[in-house]
């Protein structure tokens, strides 16, 4: 089994097949589609509410984005070996409160940064062991975790809470500050994706993940290690949703002991609208990010209709089956066009004996 992948997608067969190249294409035009969807749904919004396109409305859409974006990438380093972490929203609140902890006793900022990266990292090493070495189906484990994070932090916090007032006033500017309309953070949520889509192309661990996420056994059999990938997909997870919640403090200057919950939910969500297939082995993060913008830009869009925020979770879940849906026609797209590709290779292979 060939363990590399051109652009982000399947190794469903070797480099070329004509699976593979479905894939590829049917994965750019979705992508393209979520990127149009986006900016059509921008343009009914803008020629409705002229203020909606602002600089401060610019600002505040990519602002809503940018946490979203960043565990939504670690997320998908997570979806692609065929897994998933459902602690990301215990995991981003308890290291914002870690990180205004530290802030609110006069701590440095760049301190605290790492700090909450550093728990982030610490709860996907967990995850991360239990999926790999313990052999637990990776819903029951971050489940699990998911309820002991969001206990611990509880514990912690109780009535406690975090306020922009107890941060020093710098950490609070980088949060809402930036270039015109485009913000510090977004900066950020621009160039981790960026990073990660680049590792994932140009190295073999990034490479092989596809391939652990295609066919397990496979990868096993061609002498990928397993675990050790397994290891490294939780715990960039969980350091990405650590600096998620590091800056989210910084963006909302406010956290408390139900910061993030529920959070996963709509991680998961932006993640498979985004064309991160759930049966792992395909996908790119440049399209959970798409799928983060996308659900992030419904919550603006709505009320600059005068629209009901109550629909949000309705849209959010039409989006997300009909993801699922695309996601299975695809699936069955590539199975008809590998088994044509084998019959086709048989009777050229038969002929061939028979022309001897």
């Amino acid at each position: 089994m060939s363990t590399a992948v051109p652009d982000e997608t399947s190794a469903v067969e070797a480099p070329g097949s004509g699976g593979t190249r479905l894939v590829d294409r049917v994965l750019a035009m979705r992508e393209l589609a979520i990127l149009v969807v986006f900016l059509v749904m921008i343009a009914v919004t803008q020629a409705a509410n002229s203020r909606f396109l602002s600089v401060q409305g610019v600002k505040d859409l990519l602002l809503n984005a940018t946490i979203l974006v960043l565990v939504a990438t670690g997320q998908s380093l997570v979806v692609i070996t065929r897994n998933v972490d459902l602690s990301v929203g215990s995991t981003l609140g308890i290291s914002a409160f870690a990180a205004g902890t530290w802030l609110h006793g006069g701590g440095d900022p760049v301190v605290a940064v790492l700090l909450a990266v550093l728990l982030g990292v610490g709860t996907g090493l967990l995850n991360g062991l239990l999926v790999s070495l313990g052999q637990v189906p990776a819903l029951v484990v971050t489940l699990g975790t998911l309820y002991i994070i969001r206990g611990a932090d509880s514990v912690w916090v109780g009535s406690r809470q975090i306020t922009a007032a107890d941060l020093p006033g710098g950490f609070v500017d980088f949060g809402s500050g930036g270039l015109s309309a485009v913000p510090w953070l977004a900066l950020i949520a621009l160039a981790v994706p960026a990073a990660t889509a680049y590792y994932l192309k140009h190295y073999g661990g990034g490479r092989e993940l596809y391939a652990l996420g295609s066919d397990p056994e496979a990868a096993r059999l061609a002498g990928i290690p397993v675990r050790r990938r397994l290891l490294a997909a939780y715990t960039c997870c969980g350091g990405l949703a650590g600096l998620a919640g590091a800056l989210y403090l910084a963006r909302f200057g406010n956290v408390d002991s139900g910061t993030g919950t529920g959070y996963e939910l709509t991680v998961v969500s932006a993640v498979v609208v985004g064309g991160v297939a759930f049966t792992g082995g395909s996908g790119s993060v440049y399209g959970a990010a798409l799928g983060a913008l996308l659900l992030t830009s419904v919550n603006s869009v709505l009320p600059a209709l005068g629209v009901s925020s109550v629909w949000v979770l309705a849209i959010d879940g039409v989006l997300l089956l009909l993801a699922i849906a695309v996601d299975r026609i695809v699936a069955l797209r590539v199975s008809a066009a590998l088994r044509k590709k084998a019959a086709l290779r048989r009777t050229t292979m038969a002929k061939e004996k028979a022309g001897a």
